[in-house]
């Protein structure tokens, strides 16, 4: 690939309400640290990077993009705000103004973070999925289904392990209806319940546009966590350094699996992403349940792409050092996504002439003389 120039967007709005927790690691620092890291990486690639930190002002974000002329832009714009769906708004907009835009398109950033609705594009699919899903807006809704405990309860459309903790496995009603209000009332967006599988739990990372590759499986191992801490990913195993899940939850790469059922998961994760619609690169969590089959939690489109974890560590183990997944994260921007018309409704303007090329125009204008 030739060298281009890259905008490196990410979200620089903090919320002043956010409670700071003890050893969370979830901060603005860190994402400083990893966009810094990746200008590294694609400036190793020859590659002109320029870092563009998006608070709020879209226009300000126009202009700016005017005056870099970026060949492409690499998202790296997440929602901070809980039950905000900006993530999908950010990638339109980019769209809007013609430029390519890596990861995956605003629709499929918006059905992966309104998981019901995902959820039930790859039920419809054929892709299994959690039993017992089912949306609560209101409380009361809890009264309105048979359940069959244990069940799990998430905040319907937030990432990130945001809303899980020790209590979201529930083993009776009245625990339902109490994390079901929690979530209701907390996040202001609905609550996700669903049958608790009982095995073991794989990320499976992809990558590519037209070809898309399966990365390493990885494990999620909750074998050492003390009992009564129930072995889910939630925020305190995500992101709370100090906290027992975090330093009892480990992640296996490349996980040790039987040859047919890593084909199985691998088919699933790729069935999964397609439906929503995934693009360049993702991850899919996936669950077996209690006849050691498949099923798929959730699918991550535009995951973390810091170095050394998550995807960029399963792609280290198919051999694709850091820079080569970016660059690969790249050329699949310029391959689609499929159906994807560049049809800028914001054309951006022509960037303004230097004093110099200002008056090389003058200077080839005809001198009109009398006649």
């Amino acid at each position: 690939m030739k060298r281009l120039r890259v905008a490196l967007v990410y979200n620089s709005y903090e919320e002043t309400t956010h409670e700071a927790v003890p050893g969370d690691s979830s901060s603005g620092h860190e994402l400083r640290l990893m966009i810094r890291s990746m200008a590294r990486a694609l400036r190793s690639l020859g590659h002109h990077v320029t870092v563009v930190h998006l608070a709020s002002d879209l226009s300000k974000l126009q202009r700016r993009l005017i005056r870099i002329r970026p060949h492409v832009v690499f998202n790296q714009y997440y929602d901070v705000v809980h039950g905000a769906l900006y993530e999908m708004r950010f990638a339109a907009f980019i769209r809007m103004l013609g430029y390519p835009i890596t990861g995956s398109p605003a629709l499929a950033l918006g059905l992966s973070r309104d998981k019901y609705m995902a959820l039930s594009l790859m039920k419809g699919a054929g892709i299994a999925i959690p039993s017992d899903t089912a949306l609560l807006e209101r409380i009361a809704d809890v009264d309105r289904h048979k359940w069959r405990f244990p069940l799990i309860v998430h905040a319907a459309q937030e990432h990130a392990g945001i809303g899980m903790a020790r209590d979201s496995v529930v083993h009776s009603k009245k625990a339902l209806r109490d994390k079901v209000r929690e979530v209701i009332v907390s996040y202001k967006q609905p609550a996700l319940v669903q049958g608790f599988l009982p095995g073991r739990e794989f990320n499976v990372g992809v990558l590519g546009g037209r070809r898309l590759r399966v990365l390493p499986l990885a494990e999620v191992d909750y074998s050492r966590l003390p009992q009564g801490i129930p072995p889910i990913m939630s925020y305190a195993a995500k992101w709370v350094e100090n906290s027992v899940e975090f330093k009892r939850t480990r992640v296996i790469c490349p996980a040790r699996v039987e040859p047919a059922l890593a084909e199985r998961i691998r088919d699933v994760a790729i069935r999964g992403f397609r439906v929503i619609g995934g693009w360049g690169y993702g991850r899919v969590d996936i669950r077996l349940d209690e006849d050691g089959e498949p099923r798929v939690l959730e699918v991550n489109c535009n995951p973390c792409l810091d170095k050394g974890i998550g995807l960029a560590r399963s792609a280290e183990r198919a051999g694709i050092r850091y820079p080569e997944l970016l660059q690969a994260v790249i050329q699949a921007a310029f391959e689609g996504p499929p159906y994807d018309m560049r049809l800028p409704i914001f054309a951006p303007p022509e960037p303004p002439a230097s004093p110099r090329r200002r008056r090389r125009a003058r200077r080839r204008q005809p001198v009109r003389r009398p006649v």
